[in-house]
């Protein structure tokens, strides 16, 4: 089998998790892209080229994220012996260390270029449970797999995903602020217990939310974004977040979120409102006005998940 033959090239969308009040279960896959083109190799050898957002601190040879993903599948479908390296060059568009599942596009992207390679041994639901083995939760890996919104449950280790596409048609603007979050310092600032009130309080929203999208009911979508069991705890992390919230929902925003373990924040709007650049406009002005300098993306909800692009 010749390289060309062990070729795929995968495009796979950016994701935002929790939406809100849906911590670690809730995410949706947005218009944003990350390219993934593998060759596998029989060798050893691992190259990795990286262009485009990030591209300087990603990890080259055998450390990469999606080598790693690639490797865990071959020790799945028993071919690792067969397969030892790889070429990897990604073109990133999603911004890196934001909450915008930079890492959950490298995992799936090494899962499913590889899986087409060699004959699609694995189904979606079954990449899924390698992916949030290593991504250590489903939220940002389910929907850059599946596309649109996603409510992922786990059961004793296993996964379960529901993908659906809304009734209502969102557009998310996000604000990605000038400082990169890690995931590990966002988690340790959580409390290790919630209030009962606390947590009424979410299962209500998030329970508000699914149903409001399904159904198409706009209307209860401003009751429907607030959190009380992360946000309050992460929003010292990200200066004026709760003023970039204000502004966004006086702007017009039907509710606004930290986009999963942040720094960026997300708004959303529906496609007819029209307010997608006033929303925009208001949220980068109010980081402005904390010190931080930030930039804005208008983005789509994506319907197709990680897409084959080139065999």
């Amino acid at each position: 089998m010749d390289n060309k033959k062990n070729r795929a090239v995968v495009r796979v969308p950016g994701t935002s998790a929790n939406c809100g009040p849906g911590f670690d279960c809730l995410g949706l896959a947005t218009t944003i892209y990350n390219y993934l083109d593998l060759t596998l190799l029989r060798g050893s050898k691992v190259i990795v080229e990286a262009t485009g957002e990030g591209s300087e601190n990603i990890p080259r040879g055998k450390k990469n994220l999606a080598w790693q993903a690639v490797k865990r599948f071959l020790q799945e479908i028993g071919r690792a012996d067969e397969f030892k390296g790889a070429i990897i060059r990604s073109k990133n568009n999603v911004p890196v260390s934001r909450g915008l599942g930079s890492s959950s596009t490298a995992i799936v992207g090494g899962l499913v270029a590889a899986n087409e390679i060699l004959g699609a041994p694995l189904n979606r639901q079954e990449l899924l449970k390698i992916a949030t083995e290593l991504e250590g939760h489903p939220d940002n890996v389910a929907p850059a797999l599946f596309g649109g919104f996603t409510v992922s449950v786990m059961d004793n280790g296993e996964v379960q995903t529901f993908s659906f596409l809304p009734r209502i048609r969102l557009k998310l603007i996000v604000a990605v602020p000038d400082f990169e979050l890690s995931t590990r310092l966002a988690r340790k600032v959580l409390p290790k217990n919630v209030s009962m009130r606390d947590a009424v309080f979410n299962i209500s929203r998030a329970s508000m939310l699914i149903s409001a999208l399904v159904e198409g009911r706009e209307d209860l979508l401003p009751l429907a974004f607030d959190d009380a069991i992360h946000q309050p705890y992460r929003k010292k992390l990200v200066p004026g977040m709760s003023e970039v919230f204000t502004a966004a929902k006086s702007a017009g925003a039907l509710g606004a979120a930290i986009s999963g373990a942040g720094s960026c924040l997300i708004a959303f709007t529906t496609t007819r409102s029209g307010l997608e650049n006033k929303i925009a406009a208001a949220m980068v002005e109010e980081f402005k006005a904390h010190d931080v300098k930030s930039k804005s993306l208008i983005l789509d909800l994506d319907r197709r998940g990680a897409k084959i692009i080139k065999r």
